[in-house]
């Protein structure tokens, strides 16, 4: 899986150049309510920002940055997809959530979002990452630098191989894998080698383990072998 990664330095820091004239509007719609709250509080405190806290969907407010969860952010990218755009551009997203594995970023970034940010992360990331993209840059959370440009330095599963991998993590034996899919034995047996090759796997628990790590199959697949 190939990635632009031009536009997503390790951090794009600009709180110093806030322009204190000119407010940076910021629609809050996280999909907790705690967190929500705590995100107004902390970009209320900015002079330069003007925060709308509002989890209502749709979004109807005119915002340079909104801050939405993983999953709503997801569906907010689908829906602009879909949605002819007028008048003036629509708001950047930034994600602020708990979820922090490697699949579930790439996921993000491919769908097109502007920022992420870990809920762990400092305070002051917060507003810098809002500035940023109120400025057409892109943010990543600093502790998620490492995870990501490792990612791109790894070759990335086929569509085929993804099914396989799935189907492997719900401990189904190959004749299964490839009556499910409709392929060989054998061409599931290559599948499968090429997923040890990728994954730096010795075995197909331990396949599981790892892709489990990267956030390429759920947490609870372990548990089923």
């Amino acid at each position: 899986m190939r990635l632009d990664t031009r536009n997503w330095p390790h951090t794009a820091i600009g709180g110093n150049l806030a322009n204190q004239d000119i407010k940076v509007r910021v629609l809050i719609a996280h999909s907790d309510a705690i967190v929500n709250a705590g995100l107004a509080a902390l970009l209320g405190a900015e002079s330069d920002m003007q925060v709308t806290p509002d989890a209502a969907q749709p979004h109807p407010v005119q915002a340079d940055v909104i801050i939405l969860d993983h999953k709503g952010a997801l569906e907010h990218m689908r829906q602009q997809a879909n949605t002819p755009q007028h008048g003036e551009a629509p708001a950047r997203v930034l994600i602020v959530t708990q979820m922090d594995r490697e699949w579930e970023v790439r996921t993000a970034m491919m769908a097109g979002v502007h920022g992420y940010l870990l809920q762990s992360c400092a305070a002051d990331q917060l507003p810098a990452a809002v500035r940023a993209l109120s400025r057409g840059l892109r943010y990543l959370s600093a502790d998620l630098s490492r995870c990501v440009a490792d990612s791109f330095t790894r070759v990335g599963l086929t569509s085929r191989e993804t099914d396989v991998l799935q189907l492997l993590a719900q401990g189904q034996c190959n004749k299964s894998i490839a009556r499910e899919l409709g392929i060989g034995v054998g061409t599931v047996k290559t599948h499968v080698k090429g997923l040890f090759d990728k994954l730096g796997a010795t075995a197909r628990t331990h396949a599981v383990v790892l892709a489990t790590r990267r956030g390429l199959v759920g947490e609870g697949a372990i548990g089923q072998h």
